[in-house]
């Protein structure tokens, strides 16, 4: 059977660059140029408005170079205007050579906004196109506001189409300008023009103002639509447009029996990252396909399913889209989560030690909601060090203070063999003077604390400030020297944990 080609149109760079606060360099429009036609194998690109500035002219003309250099200038797209051959002016100087014309596709903009009937239109309409061919320019035309066109004035929408689909144009666009459509009439819409004009070229452009624009743009295949308009990341103006990422993937999995697209899966991910980068719009960690959540087992139910015949998998696995599948720490985790993840490590535990990393790892999660894999050893450490010793001395509570133009203070209360005991002081930094009070306490009971001689925090490579924090402590007595370890997401609290442990030893 024979699938049927639908283009897909990325409009990152055109309509994604509305999104509020988003605007790409020159450079960087042409490295993601490069990226959607090479790397992820979209089918055009429509990468500026005409006329917007001088900067978005020179970023045109890199683009433009370089697309013809490497025979992909068809593909790059331009939105222009109905405005006396201004924009096919700029285009051919900046040598684009499609143009997505911009007209009125309900009878309310039109008679609101230019002021204009059908014919008078149409008419310039027509001089465009026909300019825009004599220059050697390809045309596909916009309405804009077709979907508000097609509930308040159909009958207008009609007329223009029966003018268009006589005109020298490639394709006709119509978009959810305002993303008001529901499914159920996006394909009753579109449905009504594929019937009537069957071989027309019809994109969609849907927008996700009520969430729906991925179901809009799956009706829209259903009805005929041979193109669509995405942008990476849902980018746009207001709730943005349909994402790539999750048309794509709905796409391969519900349609892959009657339609097939050229985008390549797999270089979904490290395209969103790069322009999450540039554009400095942050994805949702739950964003579907490209997020950094969604392919992240939390529970450890989760966990053990997978174990068992993947009971917890469904279509969307990760190395679809060059991912993989991760297993987080935290307190609903259970032991099956830590093993996915001591697995990846090359670490194994015997199942005594296992059950005190994961009751470590709950107790850590009542205070950090996720543990990172790069965390186990750190935990692992702490929890195995902890069993070496008996537990006569507990810190039983202590406030630390720090405040500008004062020097920091500690009260703490420490109980001995059963005896509370507390001690306020000063000192150059909270856990100087955690040390201080400590060392009044110990004086008093007559007791000698080691000295320390070396002390060393570390954090997981790559983490980021709520990181878990490893404190390492070398003290020195008359006879030995020896290390403690403290685990904790606060680095004067972990090495707290460290000296509790000495005091112990």
């Amino acid at each position: 059977m024979t699938l049927r080609k639908i283009e897909i149109m990325d409009t990152t760079l055109r309509d994604g660059e509305q999104t509020s606060g988003v605007s790409f360099s020159a450079a960087e429009k042409l490295t993601i140029a490069k990226l959607l036609i090479e790397e992820l194998h979209v089918d055009r690109i429509e990468i500026a408005s005409a006329r917007v500035s001088e900067g978005e002219f020179q970023a045109v003309k890199g683009i433009t170079k370089w697309a013809k250099a490497h025979g992909h200038l068809d593909k790059v797209e331009i939105l222009t205007f109905v405005d006396n051959g201004q924009s096919i002016d700029w285009m051919k100087r900046a040598g684009a050579t499609v143009q997505n014309l911009l007209t009125k596709g309900s009878l309310n903009h039109l008679t609101h906004q230019l002021k204009k009937t059908p014919k008078q239109h149409f008419s310039e309409i027509k001089e465009t196109i026909e300019l825009a061919k004599k220059e050697g320019i390809v045309s596909n035309v916009y309405l804009e506001d077709w979907s508000n066109g097609m509930r308040n004035s159909e009958a207008y929408v009609f007329q223009f189409l029966d003018f268009l689909t006589k005109q020298p144009v490639a394709r006709i666009l119509l978009p959810d300008t305002l993303g008001i459509l529901t499914p159920s009439e996006t394909y009753k819409y579109f449905s009504k023009i594929t019937t009537k004009y069957p071989n027309v070229h019809f994109d969609f452009h849907a927008h996700n103002d009520y969430d729906l624009g991925v179901a809009n743009v799956m009706e829209g295949i259903k009805a005929g639509a041979k193109g669509l308009h995405l942008t990476v990341n849902g980018m746009g103006e207001r709730a943005g447009n349909a994402p790539l990422a999750s048309v794509v993937a709905v796409i391969n999995d519900f349609f892959k029996n009657e339609v097939k697209i050229s985008v390549k899966e797999t270089a979904l991910y490290s395209v969103s990252k790069l322009i999450e980068a540039f554009s400095g719009f942050g994805v949702p960690v739950n964003k579907p396909i490209v997020g950094e959540n969604v392919f992240t087992q939390t529970a450890g139910i989760h966990a053990d399913g997978d174990n068992k015949n993947n009971l917890y998998f469904n279509d969307l696995m990760p190395n679809r889209f060059g991912r993989k599948r991760k297993y987080a720490l935290g307190k609903t985790s259970g032991k099956a989560n830590i093993e996915k993840n001591l697995q990846e490590l090359g670490l194994e535990l015997n199942n005594e030690d296992l059950k005190k990393v994961t009751q470590r790892i709950i107790e850590l999660g009542d205070k950090k909601e996720l543990v990172s894999k790069e965390d186990l050893p750190y935990i692992i450490s702490d929890v195995l060090h902890s069993n070496l010793y008996e537990e006569r001395i507990t810190i039983e509570s202590y406030v630390l203070t720090h405040s500008k133009g004062l020097k920091p203070s500690t009260t703490v209360a420490v109980k001995i063999d059963g005896e509370l005991y507390e001690e306020h002081a000063q000192g150059d930094g909270q856990f100087d003077a955690f040390m201080n009070a400590l060392h009044k306490l110990y004086t008093k009971k007559e007791m000698v604390l080691p000295k320390l001689v070396d002390y060393a925090v570390r954090i997981p490579p790559g983490s980021t400030s709520d990181a878990l924090c490893e404190t390492i402590i070398t003290w020195k007595t008359d006879e030995k020297r020896f290390i403690t370890r403290g685990l904790d997401s606060d680095q004067t609290v972990s090495a707290i944990k460290a000296t509790k442990k000495m005091l112990n030893i």
